[in-house]
């Protein structure tokens, strides 16, 4: 043995960087082991601790790398420490090495801070109550910060230099640094608005026509909301546009519970016409209408008794009568108002609109009682299927464009 040993000193003496060479590699296969260790048995057996809790805390940090991340630190700990303890290595070795390393650990916490951060929203959208309100454009934009940060302390640390040295330089730049992150500037300003004002929730059913959006708001982030479009195709938009820029958002009507119906039926004038009062009797069979017809011509019968001489009442021109267009529009109101499927705590009226060429509008404004998008068609199309029946009843007649079968019947005659 002390042969031996004589002879590995003689050795030495012959080559000098032989120890500094073998410690360097023990180094490394401690560094190797370390993260072995770390990664294989630490961080797999907290993960194993993590996956069989029921909170949910537990489980998102299983789900993300951010015990991953917290391992790498520890072979770049052995490394950094390792190195100054190997004498006969150049110390412009060993301070490379330790700044690589410290860099290495500036770079792994701050990509272990934006896991853990990544956590923290996963936590919040579990959440029911939260779940339209979205914190991840915050988020997002604290991951900024902290990776601007990081680049500085990391380019601190490659350079050996104090990091307020490159701080004292940022005055310089700051015209550079505002330019680069304008639109992260212009999003943060408008996710705050948006959020203070409450303009936009995840869930919320939104109309932008500029950006030909029509559909639910799936995702609010820092820089883009995301739209699924009712073709589901997905619209990405930037936040800032949902200030600049109109839109339509539909969650009134959603947390109402009604849904609106405004459509109009266009009657052709020349069906217009007064009732006779055998025509008058006639509708009485409409048990609807009973109390408005028998109201009605009481109304008129004293108005005219009040207003016109005998003489002139005996005239039909100088007197109020009935006419078809009228009690039709008061028994399109009863209906309506008859309608279980209808809401009769909100709007709810038939109005007439100013004449058009293309007709007599007759306006059905009424809400749904509610908001799903199939059943609120059903809903629509059951009273407009009845209306356009029942429509000749009251000798009215609708207005259209004339058809090949009207052109075919004119030929005819």
């Amino acid at each position: 043995m002390t042969e031996f040993w004589k002879i590995w000193q003689a050795f030495v003496l012959d080559f000098p960087w032989i120890v500094p060479l073998l410690s360097l590699l023990g180094l490394l296969f401690l560094a190797w082991l370390s993260n072995w260790i770390a990664k294989k048995i630490i961080v797999r057996s907290i993960q194993k601790v993590l996956q069989l809790g029921d909170w949910v805390l537990g489980l998102q940090i299983y789900q993300s790398k951010l015990v991953p991340r917290f391992s790498n630190i520890v072979p770049a700990l052995v490394l950094g420490f390792g190195v100054a303890q190997i004498d006969g290595l150049p110390i412009l070795l060993v301070n490379l090495v330790q700044n690589i390393a410290n860099a290495f650990i500036v770079l792994s916490l701050a990509l272990a801070v934006g896991a853990g951060l990544d956590v923290v929203n996963e936590v919040y959208q579990s959440r029911e109550r939260k779940v339209d309100r979205p914190i991840k454009s915050y988020i997002q934009l604290v991951k900024i910060i902290v990776y601007v940060i990081t680049a500085l302390l990391m380019i601190a640390s490659l350079m050996d230099r104090s990091p307020l040295i490159l701080l004292s330089g940022l005055g310089a730049i700051a015209a550079v640094l505002i330019l680069v992150f304008q639109d992260t500037l212009l999003s943060l300003v408008a996710s705050i608005q948006i959020r203070s004002n409450d303009l936009l929730r995840v869930g919320d059913w939104i109309e932008m026509p500029n950006q030909n959006t029509d559909g639910d708001v799936i995702d609010i982030a820092l820089h883009n909301v995301r739209v699924q479009n009712f073709d589901k195709t997905i619209s990405t938009i930037p936040t800032k546009r949902f200030i600049t820029d109109s839109f339509k958002n539909w969650r009134g009507m959603q947390e109402c519970g009604g849904r609106r119906i405004k459509r109009a039926l266009d009657i052709d004038q020349n069906s217009v016409r007064f009732l006779s009062v055998a025509e008058q009797q006639q509708f009485q069979r409409f048990f609807l209408i009973r109390d408005y017809l028998e109201d009605k011509q009481t109304e008129i019968e004293d108005w005219n008794r009040a207003m016109l001489h005998a003489d002139a009442a005996a005239a039909a021109v100088n007197s109020r009568r009935m006419t078809n267009l009228g009690v039709f529009r008061a028994y399109l109101l009863q209906y309506l108002r008859s309608n279980p499927k209808l809401r009769q705590d909100m709007a709810l009226l038939v109005r007439q609109l100013p004449p058009s060429p293309t007709g007599l509008p007759l306006e059905v404004y009424c809400f749904t009682d509610t908001t799903a998008w199939v059943e609120y068609e059903a809903i629509q199309s059951d009273i407009f299927d009845h209306l356009l029946a029942i429509l000749p009843e009251f000798d009215l007649r609708l207005f259209q464009q004339p058809s090949g079968h009207d052109w075919r019947a004119l030929r005819a005659d």
